[in-house]
């Protein structure tokens, strides 16, 4: 035991390994994708091995150590065999932590690959500068879009070269489709789902017959036979040819799910929620309200209100003059009206009746009562912001977004609905959670309190919302806050993060309308393409599964020179779906020749499972 702390280094010496740090969840599911799907050594370092993820981590089969160190010192980055590591994760801790781990590690091995993970961003880019080979990446930045079109009910999209990919499901999809990228779809059996089939839909019919017609193909008698002619509209029409496929080989054909297909495809722009200006602006104008006043505030200035406006319509209905009525009202709103005299009111020469009278004394009240409301409203709000203070919803929410838990997840995921323009609602119980000032900066209400989550979704006004985002850390907890949510309003929509795979089986067999993510299973491909060298641009989810799309660039001495499309495609889990090749700054979607060999400056952007990126890398890695 030392005195920075403790640990069991690695019992033989190792080598050419990758060490992650950490022991949340994205730390698990990133051991378990670099040792499934890339095969390469693992050495864990973690802070406390009997909590967290830990325990799981090291009953992972290919873990080659899991090394017990308080902090990432020193001591612990020796302890790791730093020196002769291929690459390092960062993956807990915060910014700070993080970039001082990373320089430490920079020191050890210059050449080493660095990707750690930071949620400022901005932060993240310029410390990238500083390292010779290091990528930062953002967690919750790449789950956010994910969650929030779930929310939606819409997919979330992956930009690239100025076109926007998304997933589309059954009738949703269109002619103009890139590839399909999932079938046997059942969402009572989500481990029926099979990304990138070998074959792509109505293709494949055409496929099997060019196998086995073509140039290459064995020609058998027998194999044609005159189909069956329907009722011809004309009886002059000829019979087809058809290829006749035998019964068994038929019987072989894998059966899809009625309706369970998913398709890449492209927008030219990302569609923005509709929402309409009128709604939008009177949620801001209540919202503002809400703001400013306070319940009783409101119930005086809305009562003096309702009296003016009778007033100033007795006073229009005696004179019949509107400009003549604004400006008498005015007067008295300020105090400034001159009374009629007795000695007028006897000579017949008053303003008007005693309903005219009756009108500018309410006028003149409601106008005195309105001074002290407002030096009320201007202390009210002052004081708040003192107080520092977080905003209520008002009254006018409506179809808004409640996102429950406001860390580094639900932050993004708040952010980037407000951009969209969807009105939101955060509940917090913590008070010092760190994304209450982000929010508030951003003018989105939020509800703190550690009561029971009916009373604080009541006061979020879920019997209007439109959907529930449920984003803490803990997987009982956001299941409680979603089930709470449905029983308020059976018809919100409910999405849930959530970790364990089994128990979001078992949450889209029981419940409609409703969605499950898991952060870590979204950013884990990501970190360990990056820890890889490959450059992920996004990832994109069919239910629990991960789509990644990905640009890789040939460079003089990769793996991927003279390779074409047959060889990047054939063993399944990749489709190539754009390339821009050196001679053209064009980015060539669809591109069709299968047989054009990449050379050195070609660029090729793939959609890709996680196995299949993995193979791609390791083409880079053992080749390059």
């Amino acid at each position: 035991m030392t005195s920075e702390g403790w640990g069991t280094p690695p019992v033989e010496p190792i080598s050419q390994h990758y060490v992650v740090c950490g022991g949340n969840a994205l730390a698990h599911r990133l051991v378990l994708e670099l040792v499934e799907h890339y095969e390469v050594p693992v050495v864990v370092l973690v802070a406390d091995r009997t909590r967290d993820h830990a325990p799981q981590i090291e009953q992972i089969t290919g873990v080659a150590a899991v090394v017990e160190y308080p902090n990432v010192t020193e001591e612990a980055l020796r302890a790791v065999s730093i020196d002769t590591a291929r690459g390092l994760a960062l993956v807990e801790g915060s910014d700070q932590e993080n970039i001082h781990a990373a320089l430490s590690a920079q020191g050890h091995n210059p050449d080493i690959r660095i990707v750690f993970r930071m949620f400022n961003q901005r932060l993240g880019e310029n410390i990238e500068r500083l390292l010779r080979n290091g990528a930062a990446l953002s967690g919750s930045a790449t789950a956010a879009p994910a969650f929030a079109a779930a929310a939606l009910g819409r997919p979330n999209s992956v930009e690239i070269d100025g076109r926007y990919l998304h997933i589309a499901f059954d009738d949703a999809i269109t002619a103009d489709r890139i590839c399909v990228v999932a079938d046997h779809i059942d969402r009572q059996d989500l481990s029926k789902i099979r990304l990138l089939p070998e074959q792509e839909g109505d293709s494949a019919q055409f496929v099997r017959l060019a196998r086995e017609f073509g140039d290459d193909g064995p020609v058998r008698p027998g194999r044609l036979r005159r189909a069956p002619v329907p009722e011809p509209a004309a009886e002059s029409e000829p019979a087809v040819e058809t290829a006749a496929e035998p019964e068994a080989e038929a019987e072989s054909e894998p059966e899809v799910a009625p309706g369970g297909i998913a398709a890449l495809q492209a927008l030219r722009m990302e569609p923005r929620e509709p929402i309409s200006w009128v709604r939008r602006l009177r949620w801001r104008v209540l919202d503002t309200m809400r703001f400013l006043t306070s319940a009783r505030l409101r119930v005086v200035l809305l009562i003096a209100l309702a009296a003016v406006l009778m007033a100033f319509a007795v006073l229009w209905y005696l004179n019949r003059d509107f400009g003549w009525t604004v400006y008498i009202s005015l007067l008295d709103l300020a105090g400034a009206a001159q009374p009629d005299q007795q000695a007028d009111i006897a000579a017949g020469t008053g303003t008007g009746g005693v309903w005219q009278r009756v009108a500018q004394v309410v006028i003149t009240i409601c106008g005195i009562t309105f001074a002290p409301v407002a030096t009320a409203i201007a202390v009210e709000v002052l004081g708040s912001g003192r107080r520092g203070l977080p905003r209520n919803p008002s009254a006018g929410t409506r179809d808004h977004v409640i996102v429950v838990g406001l860390g580094n997840v639900g932050t993004r995921v708040a952010t980037q609905l407000h951009e969209m323009g969807v009105p939101v609602v955060c509940v917090e119980r913590d008070p010092q959670a760190r994304g209450i000032a982000a929010v508030r900066a951003l003018g989105i209400p939020v509800v703190l309190g550690d009561g029971p989550f009916e009373d604080q979704l009541r006061r979020a006004r879920l019997k209007h919302s439109r959907a529930v985002i449920a984003l803490s850390g803990d997987d009982a907890t956001n299941l409680e806050a979603a089930l709470e949510a449905r029983h308020g309003n059976p018809d919100v929509r409910v999405v849930v993060r959530l970790f364990d795979d089994d128990f979001a089986g078992h949450f889209y067999r029981t419940l409609d309308n409703a969605a499950s993510r898991s952060v870590s299973y979204l950013a884990a491909p990501a970190f360990a393409a990056a820890l890889m060298g490959s450059e992920v641009r996004g990832t994109l989810s069919v239910f629990r599964h991960v789509l990644l799309i990905a640009e890789l660039t040939v460079e003089d001495g990769s793996g991927l020179i003279g390779l074409n499309r047959h060889d990047l495609e054939d063993p399944g889990g990749v489709r190539v779906i754009a390339a821009r090749f050196a001679r053209s700054s064009h980015l060539q979607w669809g591109f069709a020749d299968r047989t054009r060999r990449l050379a050195p400056g070609d660029r090729i952007v793939v959609a890709a499972t996680r196995s299949g990126l993995a193979r791609l890398n390791t083409v880079l890695v053992e080749e390059g």
